[in-house]
């Protein structure tokens, strides 16, 4: 039974019904068009945006970052990729003899810094971002441009976009907001960054001694009767919750274990189950997630991709505290649009800063 990710344009949906107060603090992941924005839980905020769909030969991406607080400042990157010959040629010169430059409805804005190799990536100047931030608030016509390629980027939903994290960030109606319409507010009223949340891994100790004296033993068919009691639909979150694929049992500490067991297959996707249960009765099994591709020593790992040809994937991590798991990262890497293996960017909406305890 095929399982997809849910992509960030369905988070859009559900984002929108909240009220700017609501958002505030609380992390987002909003689409519109050809423009995204996530905003992690320390209120630091992240716009993509992207060429139009139709226009998968020269696709390119611009990310702009900004963190919370009245004096934040926006930082500019830009990523270009394509397989035509010209753009293919262009692109081996950058951080050679060329640099990216900048047309906004013909206007050359000078060329970005220049092409960083191991990042991927070419940072925009000041007042590149300044331009580009008066650009989209209208209809305008931009371009990246390397000799004779140009690689145009939308500006279809950079508004409902930009807005979504003016919200986030309590900017509506102050001089800081992306989108100024009218000012009503001092800057005095945009929220403060929050500090980013750590989280203790302690590593698991598969060869402890079980505080019973017994080894765990249960049949796979108890095992999937007991688990079932954890999902409100089993049909839909693990379908292969009762057929012959084995479990896998590991022990955490002396009362606590690991159970793991494939839950669905999708085209390009699966997902596996993963439990803590107690090693004797009461068993009192607790679900982590069905959707996890990876685990090992502490840590569950899942990557989706959104598509087949890998160009954008979801990823979340939860480590052991000890007690259960909790989660210690979230992220997409954007739209899928082409314009690179794994992804644009990495764009989260839950962000922590991981200790390690043995």
């Amino acid at each position: 039974m095929p399982k997809k990710i849910l992509l960030p344009i369905f988070a859009a949906i559900s984002t929108a019904l909240f009220s700017a107060t609501s958002i505030a603090g609380t992390p987002v992941d909003f689409s519109s068009q050809d423009w995204q924005v996530a905003c992690d839980n320390t209120r630091t905020c992240r716009l993509a945006g992207y060429q139009a769909d139709s226009n998968s030969e020269l696709p390119v991406s611009l990310l702009l970052v900004r963190r919370a607080g009245a004096n934040a400042t926006i930082d500019g990157q830009v990523k270009l990729g394509g397989a035509k010959e010209s753009s293919a040629k262009a692109l081996m010169q950058l951080g050679n003899r060329h640099r990216i430059s900048l047309f906004i409805n013909n206007v050359d804005h000078g060329e970005t810094r220049p092409f960083s190799a191991a990042a991927g990536y070419a940072e925009l100047t000041s007042a590149q971002v300044t331009a580009l931030l008066e650009a989209l608030t209208k209809s305008s016509k931009i371009e990246l441009v390397i000799r004779n390629t140009r690689w145009q980027l939308s500006d279809k939903g950079a508004n409902a976009v930009m807005l979504k994290a003016d919200e986030a960030q309590g900017r509506v109606g102050t001089p800081s907001a992306f989108i100024r319409d009218s000012i009503t507010k001092s800057n005095s009223s945009v929220l403060v960054p929050k500090a980013i949340p750590s989280i203790q891994l302690v590593t698991p100790n598969p060869k402890a001694t079980s505080s019973s004296k017994k080894k765990f033993a249960m049949r796979a068919s108890e095992l999937s009767k007991i688990m079932k009691n954890t999902m409100s639909d089993v049909d839909t979150d693990c379908p292969n919750l009762s057929d012959k694929s084995p479990w896998r049992v590991s022990r955490l500490n002396s009362r606590q274990l690991l159970a793991q067991h494939d839950c669905w297959t999708g085209a390009y996707n699966i997902g596996i189950g993963v439990w803590v249960l107690n090693d004797s009765k009461p068993y009192k099994p607790t679900l982590v997630t069905t959707g996890a591709t990876d685990y090992n020593s502490g840590k569950i790992t899942s990557v989706q991709k959104g598509r087949g040809i890998g160009d954008c994937l979801s990823k979340t991590e939860w480590l052991w505290t000890g007690k259960n798991f909790e989660k210690s990262h979230e992220s997409t890497t954007g739209l899928c649009r082409m314009i690179a293996a794994g992804g644009a960017w990495q764009l989260p909406t839950h962000v922590t800063e991981v200790k390690i305890s043995r």
